[in-house]
C-alpha cells in the first residue's frame, strides 16, 4: 500500500533520481511544488522541457549551447588559442564566475573511468585531440576534477598531445582533492587558474 497517494508518490520518485536528492529532500520539493500556484508549477514544467528540447552541446566545445556555437566560441574577444579542458558544461560556469580566464573551452562531458566502462570514444577526447591538430592553439589547460578519476583521464590526454607543439598545463594547488569544480569557491579556481604550472610527468 502506497504511503501517499499514487501521483505523489511518482513524483517524489522521480525527484529522487536527481543529483544529490535524498529521500526526504525529495519530499519536500515535492510539497513545495503541490503548494504552488498551478501557473508557476507548469512555467517551471515548461522551462524544464523547452531546455531539453532546445539546449544541445556547442560544435566547437561540447558547452551547453541553442545556437550551433556556445556564446564563448561566439565571443571574438576570447582568445581561441588557449583552451580550458573540464570534464562537465557546469565546470565551464565554475570558472566564468571568476572573471579572470579569457580563453575557451572543452567539455569532455564525463572522465575516463574504465571499472564504469568508460573509454575514449565515449567522451570528447578525439575532438579536443582534432582541435590541437589544426594548429591553432598553443595552450591546453588541464582542469579535470581532482579525484583519481580526473587525474587520470589528464594523464591520459598528456600523453595523446605530447607529439604536438603545444603546451599542456594544470591548475595549481588549491583545489581540494577528490572535489568538484563546480563547488569550489571562485577565489580558489581564479588562484589556481592563475597559479597554472607545466604538467607534472
Amino acid at each position: 500500500m502506497p504511503r501517499y497517494a499514487a501521483p505523489l508518490e511518482r513524483l517524489i520518485e522521480e525527484l529522487r533520481k536527481l543529483p544529490d536528492v535524498g529521500p526526504r529532500k525529495a519530499q519536500r520539493l515535492a510539497f513545495h511544488l503541490l503548494t504552488q500556484p498551478e501557473g508557476a508549477v507548469r512555467e517551471l514544467a515548461g522551462a524544464i522541457v523547452a531546455a531539453r528540447e532546445q539546449i544541445r552541446p556547442c560544435t566547437r566545445c561540447f558547452n551547453f549551447s541553442a545556437e550551433e556555437l556556445c556564446p564563448v566560441c561566439q565571443d571574438p574577444q576570447r582568445d581561441q588559442s588557449q583552451v580550458c579542458v573540464v570534464e562537465q558544461a557546469s565546470d565551464v560556469m565554475a570558472f566564468e564566475r571568476t572573471g579572470e580566464y579569457r580563453g575557451v573551452y572543452h567539455v569532455l562531458q564525463g572522465h575516463l573511468s574504465p571499472l564504469e566502462g568508460i573509454t575514449e570514444d565515449q567522451v570528447r577526447i578525439g575532438e579536443l585531440v582534432g582541435r590541437v591538430e589544426s594548429g591553432t592553439v598553443r595552450e591546453v589547460i588541464l582542469a579535470t576534477s581532482p579525484t583519481v578519476e580526473g587525474e587520470a583521464t589528464a594523464g591520459y590526454i598528456v600523453e595523446l598531445l605530447r607529439p604536438y607543439e603545444v603546451e599542456v598545463t594544470g591548475l595549481a594547488i588549491g583545489l581540494p582533492v577528490g572535489g568538484d569544480l563546480d563547488y569550489a569557491d571562485q577565489v580558489t579556481i581564479a588562484r589556481a587558474l592563475q597559479g597554472r604550472r607545466g604538467w607534472r610527468g
